[in-house]
């Protein structure tokens, strides 16, 4: 492959929802412009960009992966990002590295979930478009339906630069409305035909629809729009362009991937309308935080951003980056500013799936990889080391589920850790936490799917099989009630003996432990104070009712007595632990529970089901408030014990509309028979563990 400067790349996230067919586009492209003899399909699992054990398995894509196109002299880098919803983490990184989407739509299935939240997503953040559907040769499609579902949706601003010929089984080309010209494909190739009367007064129609966004764009090409003037072709696609980077139009193509229809309309429409990297109005993926300011240019000193990282067992790392300013070449020093270490890279070469394409050099805005980074993860920024510059580092979404899990043979610990650490630089995403509480080992996600690969891949990739075992849930104990009571040690077995005697008054406290003292006359001396504090201590891990830790509890030590010569530390710690396992006992005591604090966005058609469900959740209603894009965001409090799989529940809910986000609030009492079974629960597992 040969080197492209700046202003001949391009560079797309493809996005849509799971099964739209994006993977098969990239195969359309890819044979279209010659880079393939034959084209591949997901349905004979023999695609370029799916290419991982996983993916084959699946049929569907579950890591971004980049597909090189070069039309026209341009390179065209489709950066194909996975349908799921719980892979919105490697969309958004795919984001930054582009300065355009590409928007597939299933042409049968219309404007589904993933689309919708794409579309607004980039809308936010102001990025160009192309809307592609696909499948535009499918049963029942109808163009015109479609039409009128994407303008409800989405506004005015998406318009037809291409339509169908023919339908269903009789689709056999598309009319590029740009040129007024029809086309009719065989075998993926186009050859020009004539348009009927009907075809040429609606491409007609949808010209003038482009004239007046045109228009829009600009004050003298508006004059000339009214006073009855027709644009020049020039005029025409300088005002397009124009239209398209300031968001005030979306063009919109229809074609089939399987059958190659349509392909060389959308290629050209993306090295014509798309922007350059180094396009004034282009979007800024990954913006300068602090040092030497920098513009896309290959004049500029060389920094680059890892936007994402491949495991490849036999290869090792791979580390895909964007150049932002300068050019790179496999002798170029590289300076990791986000660590502080010196990189040397094991090679300069472009992805193309799993292939690497060896290059001599990479300018400013195009997209490279190297092997053997050290000390590299996906977001870190390469530098020349004499020109800092820092860029802000990629920010994912929270997880919303989480699986516990411990390895199926004894001994794997820490190949587990070493394994799930690796799967982490592919996927930062994802979230490794060993609890310090409860020793369980948990990951988390954005959902089921993409948990679920985590452990396809720690088994096929590195021979480790876990267990998904039930979360131990991080209950507290306290009291409601006060006691006083005596805890008396008192041993004698020959020499020297042990003597302990404490009274003590337990009692709610607001915070979460206090030790006081109110001893008067010496009946305990003042150098055992410290014994009975740290014996209440170690006691409060384990409470009396399930052997949770204690908590929001006051101890005063208030008498008591000693013996001169048996007395010690350690009998004054031994009678601490017996007053408190009294004391407690007699305090009313009672468990809680963790409560989170939950945010729910959802359309107002869901809201009174999702109510519901939170109310059978035990969960509260806070409050509601209506959202700038339409949403309700819904506020609510709810136990944690209620809520491991309320992800997979509200996607199910809302059909994949609905997210949330859940913090830690505060504990509260479990209400009776809930504790109950807590209680019996836990004193079985105690006598199973004895």
């Amino acid at each position: 492959m040969k080197v492209y400067n700046t202003e001949q790349v391009r560079n797309l996230a493809l996005v849509g929802h799971s099964g739209s067919g994006k993977t098969n586009l990239t195969e359309a492209m890819l044979f279209q412009s010659g880079a393939t003899k034959k084209l591949g399909s997901v349905s004979d699992k023999n695609t370029v960009s799916d290419f991982s054990k996983e993916e084959i398995e699946r049929g569907s894509s579950i890591g971004t992966s980049i597909i090189p196109v070069e039309w026209r002299n341009y390179k065209v880098n489709i950066i194909d990002t996975p349908g799921y919803l719980d892979f919105i983490g490697e969309a958004q990184g795919a984001l930054r590295a582009s300065e355009a989407v590409l928007m597939v739509i299933d042409g049968q299935s219309g404007i589904q979930v993933g689309t919708e939240r794409m579309w607004k997503y980039t809308e936010k953040i102001g990025m160009p478009r192309i809307i592609f559907i696909n499948k535009i040769d499918g049963e029942n499609v109808n163009f015109r339906k479609l039409m009128e579902e994407l303008e409800e949706n989405f506004g005015k601003k998406v318009i037809p630069f291409s339509v169908p010929i023919g339908s269903g089984e009789d689709f056999i080309g598309v009319t590029d409305v740009i040129y007024q010209k029809g086309f009719k494909y065989t075998n993926g190739g186009p050859s020009e035909i004539e348009l009927t009367h009907d075809q040429v007064k609606a491409t007609e129609r949808m010209y003038e629809e482009i004239a007046e966004v045109v228009a829009e764009s600009d004050e003298v090409l508006m004059e000339k729009y009214f006073s009855g003037e027709k644009f020049t072709r020039e005029e025409l696609l300088k005002g397009v362009t124009s239209a398209l980077l300031s968001g005030d139009a979306v063009p919109l193509l229809v074609g089939s991937a399987e059958k190659g229809i349509g392909i060389d309309i959308l290629l050209n429409t993306i090295v014509n309308y798309m922007p350059a990297p180094n396009d004034q109005r282009a979007h800024i993926g990954f913006r300068y935080e602090e040092g030497e300011k920098r513009s896309v240019s290959s004049k500029e000193p060389f920094s680059a951003v890892v936007f994402k990282t491949n495991t490849d067992p036999f290869v090792g790392k791979i580390s895909i980056f964007k150049v932002i300013s300068g050019k790179i070449t496999k002798d170029t020093p590289v300076f990791n500013i986000n660590k502080g270490e010196n990189e040397k890279l094991g090679g300069l070469f472009v992805m193309r799936g799993k292939t690497q394409i060896e290059v001599p050099e990479i300018n400013a805005g195009d997209i490279g990889a190297t092997t053997k980074l050290q000390f590299t993860e996906t977001g870190d920024a390469l530098i020349d080391k004499n020109h800092p510059v820092k860029y802000k580092e990629m920010k994912y979404p929270h997880p919303v589920l989480y699986y516990a899990i411990e390895p199926k043979t004894k001994g794997d610990e820490e190949k587990l850790s070493t394994s799930l650490r690796r799967l982490r630089d592919e996927d930062p995403s994802f979230t490794i936490e060993r609890n310090t509480e409860t020793k369980q080992l948990t990951i988390g996600g954005q959902g089921q799917v993409q948990l679920d690969v985590i452990l396809q891949k720690l088994k096929n990739m590195f021979g480790v099989e876990v267990n998904i075992v039930p979360f131990i849930i991080p209950y507290r104990e306290t009291i409601k009630g006060t006691s006083s009571v005596q805890g008396k040690h008192k041993k004698q077995s020959g020499g020297a003996g042990q003597y302990g005697d404490v009274w003590i008054r337990f009692e709610p406290s607001e915070e979460e432990f206090v030790f006081a003292e109110e001893v008067f006359g010496g009946a305990v001396p003042k150098n055992y104070f410290p014994a009975v504090e740290k014996g209440i201590i170690e006691s409060k891990e384990h409470g009396v009712l399930a052997g949770y830790p204690m908590t929001h509890f006051k101890a005063t030590l208030y008498d008591g007595s000693y013996h001169d010569v048996d007395s010690n530390e350690m009998s004054f710690k031994l009678a601490a632990n017996l007053a408190y396992k009294k004391g407690i006992q007699e305090a009313k005591p009672t468990l809680l529970e963790p409560i989170m604090s939950v945010e729910v966005s959802i359309p107002d058609a869901y809201l009174g089901d999702v109510m519901g469900d939170m109310n059978k959740r035990r969960g509260r209603i806070l409050g509601m408030d209506q959202q700038a894009d339409g949403t309700q965001l819904l506020i609510a409090e709810a136990p944690q014990a209620e809520m491991f799989e309320y992800s997979i529940d509200l996607r199910a809910m809302t059909q994949g509309r609905g997210t949330f986000s859940m913090e830690f609030a505060r504990y509260e009492e479990v209400p009776g028979q809930i504790a109950e079974k807590v209680i019996e629960e836990a004193k079985k597992l105690k006598e199973e563990e004895k």
